[in-house]
């Protein structure tokens, strides 16, 4: 298979994707195209001191900032690295596409330039939420559309669903609605209905659940809209990266539990990697027509890698087209009982 990824996408490009690249070409076998400014990712290739031919660049002048809006950029700039990208997948000259790059204009450029799964109203980013002293579940949406009809939540509790049994080869995952409580009753008009379709939807849906059970894994696709999605995903970034700078802090206050931290440092690194999202190769870009994943644009040469190897199962287990027969047997089944 053929893995796209932006040359261009993200703080540290070209320098820290090629790194990635470089570092993935070692584990897989496939060929990875490097989309960006030719001179510059050849230049970082000598750096790495490649010499392989599974690597190859395609080049695009243009770059889309951080700060471009969506649509003007994706529209304006078609000689960007993310666009040309975008549409090497489309064509199949390439069998999945990551970007570190704009968040809402690789979203938008996925919608536009990829197209809609048929029976998807509203694509989604999707996101990994470590769990404590386990595997981690996926938390779709995580900052895609600040709102969602209860029709978008369903597809999102699907669609994270399928990704997570493909992807991640999770059987049967636990599908969860955040909620303002666990009961059937609790939440807004919207959140109540969104409840109604998910309890019919061939899914492992368990109800509702509240923020607080989240980090120990209660369900393993968490479903809410982008609003609520991204906050959950800051705070808890924000809590845990303070919590091990207090616990660090305390180590180190004295000899004594200077050298105590010693015994328990292990034990830290370990806990540090369950909150490193360089661990978990990025955040799919879900309902679109075609595997599209996300990286933090900080993401570092380990980020890349993980993203690249972990691309690998999104394209092969065919999780754009599981999603497209799903909703077509979700809405042939809903016109069966209205039938009837």
């Amino acid at each position: 298979m053929n893995i796209i990824i932006d040359g261009m996408g993200g703080d540290y490009a070209p320098a820290e994707i090629v790194k990635g690249a470089v570092k993935a070409a070692e584990v897989i076998p496939h060929d990875i195209y490097i989309v960006g400014r030719k001179a510059e990712i050849e230049e970082e290739l000598k750096k790495n001191k490649y010499k392989k031919k599974s690597i190859k660049i395609v080049n695009a002048d243009d770059v889309i900032t951080m700060s471009d809006s969506p649509v003007k950029a994706i529209r304006r700039k078609t000689e960007s690295s993310m666009v040309v990208g975008l549409n090497m997948l489309k064509d199949g000259h390439g069998d999945v596409f990551i970007s570190g790059g704009n968040t809402g204009a690789l979203v938008v450029g996925a919608r536009m330039i990829l197209g809609r799964i048929e029976g998807i109203d509203r694509p989604v980013l999707a996101s990994v939420y470590p769990k404590l002293g386990g595997e981690p579940s996926l938390l779709v949406d995580a900052g895609a559309s600040s709102e969602a009809k209860a029709q978008n939540l369903l597809e999102y509790g699907l669609m994270g669903s399928i990704y997570m049994e493909k992807v991640w080869g999770r059987k049967d995952p636990k599908v969860g609605l955040v909620n303002l409580g666990t009961e059937e009753s609790k939440g807004t008009s919207v959140i109540k209905d969104a409840y109604a379709r998910l309890k019919t939807a061939p899914i492992n849906f368990i109800g509702n659940v509240e923020a607080r059970e989240l980090p120990t894994g209660e369900c393993e696709v968490i479903v809410c809209d982008g609003f609520v999605g991204n906050v959950i995903l800051k705070l808890s970034e924000g809590l845990a990266w303070n919590i091990l700078k207090l616990v660090k802090n305390m180590l180190m206050s004295n000899l004594r539990t200077k050298i105590a931290s010693l015994a328990l440092k292990s034990k830290m690194s370990s806990l540090v990697k369950e909150f490193d999202y360089e661990e978990y190769g990025g955040a799919p870009v879900l309902g679109v027509n075609g595997p599209v994943i996300k990286i933090h644009g900080s993401s570092g040469s380990t980020a890349v890698m993980n993203a690249i190897i972990k691309s690998v199962p999104y394209s092969e287990e065919n999780v754009v087209n599981i999603i497209r027969q799903s909703m077509l047997d979700m809405e042939e089944n809903i016109e069966s009982s209205e039938g009837n």
